[in-house]
């Protein structure tokens, strides 16, 4: 795990809230939205930007980020991209931190 680039990827406060609303969907996020949550796939990228009141666009570029630094996982479905979170990778980064810092 590269930790510079896991900290970079969450280096806003919506990136970090991002993953906070991730942790529970159904907590954060609009129960019409979730009506057809499968908790494999996780969160339609169009739910999470209305969610931050952000351009699609621009929360697809900071989800990508976060996938490619592994603490989200995408997953395509037909034309949708769904983001969960990738908690093995929290744990792992969480606990680098404690052992090094």
């Amino acid at each position: 795990m590269k930790v510079l680039e896991v900290i970079k990827s969450i280096s806003n406060q919506t990136r970090l809230d991002i993953l906070n609303w991730l942790k529970d969907p159904f907590a954060n996020f609009p129960a019409e939205e979730l009506a057809d949550y499968n908790p494999e796939l996780g969160v339609c990228v169009s739910d999470i930007a209305k969610k931050a009141e952000m351009s699609i666009p621009t929360v697809s570029v900071y989800l990508k980020n976060m996938a490619t630094a592994d603490v989200l996982i995408a997953t395509r479905k037909d034309q949708w991209t769904y983001y969960k979170r990738n908690e093995k990778a929290i744990k792992e980064f969480a606990q680098l931190l404690i052992d090094n810092l």
